[in-house]
């Protein structure tokens, strides 16, 4: 049976911050009135101390417990949105043209908020809770930023959780695994330049545009020839960009496109051979290119004892029998990677009946899964601040 330390009005009132958050959905490092939203409801709380501004639009916020102690628990939420249209039907759709919450981050937001107001109602933990509402988590650095700017060093923590809701499932489900559990992910633009010309005399040009067709053909190869079949690593082309008209060869093309891996051999190995396919495009199209490879986000690693316990925590809410401890991975991507490469902690994925995909113009947050995220986060501080006695 689901355990909720909630109220029927405190869950009415996490759907309806929810709802206002969907409505107004803002891009990585521009989440001004979300910032804005999220410090006015920690101050009103009671959270002890609240800071704005750490990587732009980054909120902290720090909460002691009852109890005397030392231990300090750090938990994240993502705040930002992605430039999708949104095709919801939602009542509460965006009203933000153009920008919508396709990944469920003003869900994880909601989660943490409710999280943060139940537990400064109620402190009987030994020691602080860091409270980490992070900007720009999609493909924009938000996380590192954060680090750069001194989070840690400001906001020392012991152990860091974040969490993630996941679609097409069951609400009320959850999965993490101990070790590798979220794949590394780096983006990559090639430019190709050639000479244009009138396409009814496409022999005085050199055309970048059958030249980017080909390069999109031969790098789908890398994978299946240069990376071992045992080692995890997808190469995908997902954007391709060459002329404006009917009549005209362009002289320039741009193809980009994201790699995810585990290993960073696997990388290299990418690195180098989509290098080699570019050098070799390049000299029989007769065109020129560049090839930048960034390395955006890291493998995932959860800590064993950390997920461990986000998982005994997971199990109090939702019950042990719909808690997979040993989850699949995958080869989807989160920045909170670097938090946990500098702070032990764990990442776990909660489940809902959502249809569609993340990152769909139709996608649809369960709300029931808002108080099960704020109950888990809320049971996880009891247990990992527990008072000594």
């Amino acid at each position: 049976m689901t355990f909720l330390p909630f109220s029927a009005d405190f869950v009415a009132e996490l759907r309806a911050l929810w709802e206002d958050l969907h409505a107004h959905p803002e891009l990585g490092f521009s989440e001004l009135r979300t910032c804005a939203l999220v410090a006015e409801k920690l101050r009103a709380w009671g959270v002890d101390e609240v800071h704005t501004g750490l990587a732009g639009t980054g909120v902290v916020g720090i909460l002691r417990g009852g109890v005397p102690g030392e231990r300090r628990i750090g938990l994240r939420a993502d705040m930002d949105a992605l430039p999708i249209a949104e095709h919801s039907g939602l009542d509460c759709a965006s009203t933000n043209a153009g920008v919508m919450h396709a990944c469920g981050h003003d869900g994880h937001t909601t989660m943490l908020l409710g999280a943060a107001r139940h537990l400064a109602a109620n402190r009987q933990f030994a020691g602080e809770v860091v409270l980490i509402f992070q900007p720009a988590e999609e493909g924009l650095g938000g996380a590192r930023r954060m680090l750069e700017e001194g989070l840690f060093r400001r906001f020392p923590c012991d152990e860091i959780y974040g969490l993630h809701n996941l679609p097409q499932s069951v609400t009320g489900r959850a999965s993490i695994r101990p070790g590798p559990m979220m794949a590394g992910a780096a983006f990559f633009d090639i430019h190709l330049t050639g000479r244009g010309g009138h396409a009814a005399r496409p022999h005085s040009t050199t055309d970048v545009l059958i030249a980017a067709a080909d390069l999109v053909g031969r790098l789908q190869t890398v994978v299946s020839r240069a990376v071992d079949p045992l080692e995890p690593c997808v190469l995908s082309c997902t954007r391709l960009e060459a002329g404006n008209t009917y009549n005209v060869i362009p002289d320039k093309a741009h193809v980009a496109g994201t790699v995810r891996y585990f290993s960073r051999d696997v990388l290299e190995r990418v690195r180098s051979r989509m290098d080699q396919i570019c050098r070799g495009i390049a000299e029989s199209h007769q065109v020129e290119f560049s090839l930048e490879l960034r390395d955006t986000f890291r493998p995932l690693e959860n800590t064993p004892a950390f997920a461990e316990a986000f998982a005994d925590a997971a199990a109090e809410v939702l019950g042990n029998k719909v808690v997979d401890r040993n989850g699949p991975m995958s080869m989807g991507s989160e920045d909170f990677a670097d938090m946990l490469a500098d702070v032990p902690g764990a990442f776990l994925y909660l489940h809902h009946s959502g249809p569609e995909t993340l990152h769909s113009p139709k996608f649809r947050l369960d709300p029931a899964v808002l108080p099960l995220g704020a109950a888990i986060f809320v049971q996880l501080v009891s247990q990992r601040l527990r008072p000594a006695g």
